[in-house]
Formats: C-alpha cells, structure tokens, sequence
C-alpha cells in the first residue's frame, strides 16, 4: 500500500512540474505598446476606493465611540 502511494506521488509529481515547465516562456511576446517607465504602477479608482472606505470606516468608528460614551 505505502509503495502504491509512493508510485502515485512521484507520478503527481513529475504531472506537475511537467506542466509548469510547459507553462513557462523564454521572452515576452513581440508587440503592443511599451511603457516609458517599465517600473510605473498605474493607479487607477481602486486605490481611490479603498481610501474612501478607508475613511467612512474610520468616521463610523468615531461615531461609535462617541454615542458609546
């Protein structure tokens, strides 16, 4: 029984690493545009967003502890 598992995982295994090293590629596709600065991060509404939940949880918090005492 513990030989079969054994022969299982290696197979698993070997499936795995197999299909990742397919997966993986040598160089980026050619074409499309090409950022001026590669290490730019574009900050778009999510951030944004999350600064203002950021906020309204703040103040709700307040408000809490405001009628809480």
């Amino acid at each position: 029984m513990k030989n079969v598992l054994l022969k299982l995982l290696l197979m698993g295994s070997l499936l795995i690493m197999a299909s990742v090293a397919h997966a993986q590629s040598d160089e980026p596709p050619e074409g499309g545009p090409m950022p001026d600065d590669p290490t730019a991060v574009p900050i778009d509404g999510g951030a944004s967003l999350l600064l203002a939940a950021g906020v309204g949880l703040g103040v709700r918090q307040l408000r809490r502890r405001k009628t809480a005492k």
